[in-house]
């Protein structure tokens, strides 16, 4: 019933230039991702309120040779149906979903994906997430088979990075992401202000 998420909402892409450009000027482009390894799911991937984020991301790309130059893109967004993973009642449906993923995967004699960390990095975060690709994906799936009217878009928070002092709670790479299923949402493109020195 809450799942709808009305109003407007900016958000921040990290991209190459080239991505950038074609994003600003062509309307009928959206480049999703399919990965296997998507943190969730399949779709367009934004950050929440921060472009200092997504630019540091398309940054860290660059450095490791998969992205010759970084920029990003802002996007004014409708949610839609959102599978906020903020909220109890929908971590309570992925919960009960990956039991029925994980059900069907024993009956089939098949392992289940895991998350994991990229080759030769340090730290605990696990960036490649097979594991919760998958059981989104099931999940918009399972909803299909019932009947359910399909997400628009999925919301999740991040604990990432080391923490930011000896002892803290708060990390240097927290953030919210959203990734866009329906293309629809997003209601149009534009380059990021700098903000003027007063």
């Amino acid at each position: 019933m809450y799942s709808t998420r009305s109003n407007l909402i900016l958000r921040f892409h990290g991209c190459e230039k080239v991505e950038q450009q074609k994003l600003i000027s062509d309307p009928s482009y959206i480049r999703s991702s399919n990965e296997s390894f998507d943190w969730l799911g399949h779709g367009m991937y934004f950050w929440e309120n921060n472009p200092q984020r997504a630019i540091l991301w398309a940054e860290e790309k660059e450095k490791a040779g998969t992205l010759n130059e970084p920029a990003i893109v802002g996007a004014i967004i409708d949610l839609g149906r959102c599978l906020d993973l903020l909220d109890s009642s929908n971590i309570s449906l992925l919960k009960n979903c990956y039991k029925l993923f994980k059900l069907e995967s024993d009956k089939l004699d098949k392992p289940i994906p895991k998350n994991i960390d990229r080759p030769k990095t340090k730290g605990h975060d696990k960036v490649l997430r097979y594991l919760d690709c998958a059981g989104i994906e099931y999940t918009h799936s399972f909803l299909k088979t019932i009947g359910e009217s399909p997400y628009d878009s999925v919301r999740a928070a991040f604990i990432e990075g080391r923490p930011i002092y000896n002892g803290a709670g708060f990390n240097e790479k927290t953030h919210i992401q959203l990734c866009i299923i329906n293309p629809n949402c997003i209601k149009g493109f534009f380059l990021p202000r700098i903000k003027s020195k007063s």
